[in-house]
């Protein structure tokens, strides 16, 4: 799978949203929005090859990012006695 040309990323107060650029994109009748996950997804692929492996591997990379964070904010909650295991 590849994205489609003529298609740019915007962020518009707050929201993301897919713009169809180019003569044979326009159509108003259809806004694609896109949640930050999406968005994210979007960003990482544009222009490339890609399968559901790969957005599952870009989700799962980010992940454990989160996950480092939360482990962070827990064990800095455990020091000030803020939550018990």
């Amino acid at each position: 799978m590849k994205t489609k040309k003529d298609f740019s990323l915007k962020e518009v107060c707050g929201e993301f949203i897919l713009i169809a650029e180019g003569k044979t994109n326009i159509d108003f009748s259809e806004i694609i929005s896109m949640n930050e996950s999406s968005a994210l997804l979007w960003r990482e692929i544009e222009g490339k090859e890609f399968t559901e492996e790969t957005l599952r591997d870009i989700l799962l990379e980010h992940y454990e990012v989160a996950l480092a964070d939360v482990q962070k904010l827990i064990q800095t909650w455990k020091n000030s006695h803020l939550i018990e295991e």
